[in-house]
């Protein structure tokens, strides 16, 4: 936990730890008070003895914030994360301020993403394996050589069955029927050229009630790492817009990606007709 301000929690998808926001934790530390934690089986926290699932999650992050005395937060989830953030949300609406979804997603539907998943998923039931699945995790989304050693050492410890139950949860979790009772600002932030994501994007920002969509330009899934400033900005932006209780969503959110991309944008005039969502 660093900085101080309003309560940023950080949800981190498997294999990885608290360490996949160090970017987020450095300069978002400036503005708020960020606060990352390692999920059951993963990095510094221990194993779980019950199934680790979105539920028992959930009420971790609960009662993590009770502990440190937070009585109100943000969510950030990443990737499968985001699923979390989404439960968070549905099964305490009064204990958080609103949501950022970052490469996420309500439920997992197409093959490509499932056959992964349930790869890793019978990977991390063997330890050889397990070893393996981490180098492939960690290259893929490290953005350098010091990155990878440092997601790489955080995750010695990590338990294999409980990021085999982490992984498997999202073959079988749903809530996108339940999506309209979140009532939360959602900011959905999502690459350009992470293609296969799109739809997961465009299905939250068609159900969740109030929701600002972003897509990053030249960029794929690993946002938290791969395009840090751009996203920290993004954040900082879309919270501080929050404030202005007066202009419609729609205006607040073009004014965001003006600020973030003037050359796509240009400057605000009166004759500006605000998109659903916006490419930076």
């Amino acid at each position: 936990m660093t900085g101080t301000g309003t309560p940023i929690v950080f949800i981190h998808p498997p294999l990885l730890t608290s360490q996949a926001f160090a970017y987020q934790k450095n300069q978002l530390s400036e503005h708020y008070q960020v606060i990352t934690f390692d999920i059951r089986g993963h990095g510094a926290s221990q194993s779980s003895e019950r199934t680790l699932d979105y539920a028992l999650i959930t009420e971790d992050i609960r009662q993590l914030m009770d502990y440190i005395g937070i009585e109100k937060a943000f969510l950030c989830g990443y990737s499968t994360g985001g699923s979390v953030l989404l439960e968070a949300l549905l099964s305490y609406p009064e204990r958080f301020l609103g949501g950022i979804v970052v490469s996420g997603m309500s439920e997992l539907t197409d093959s490509y993403n499932r056959s992964r998943v349930w790869l890793a998923s019978r990977m991390a039931g063997s330890e050889l394996l397990l070893k393996l699945l981490k180098k492939a995790v960690f290259y893929g989304n490290a953005d350098n050589e010091a990155t990878y050693r440092h997601l790489y050492e955080s995750a010695l410890s990590d338990a294999s069955d409980n990021v085999q139950s982490f992984f498997e949860q999202s073959l079988t979790y749903s809530c996108t029927k339940r999506l309209h009772r979140i009532q939360h600002p959602i900011l959905l932030i999502y690459g350009q050229k992470d293609a296969i994501f799109h739809r997961y994007a465009m299905l939250l920002h068609k159900e969740l009630p109030h929701s600002s969509l972003y897509f990053l330009k030249e960029t794929k899934h690993q946002i938290p790492f791969k395009q840090a400033p751009k996203m920290n900005d993004l954040i900082h932006l879309w919270i501080d817009s929050l404030e202005d209780e007066q202009s419609e969503r729609a205006q607040l959110d073009l004014s965001i990606a003006q600020k973030l991309n003037p050359a796509m944008y240009g400057q605000e005039t009166k004759e500006d007709q605000p998109s659903a969502e916006y490419t930076n």
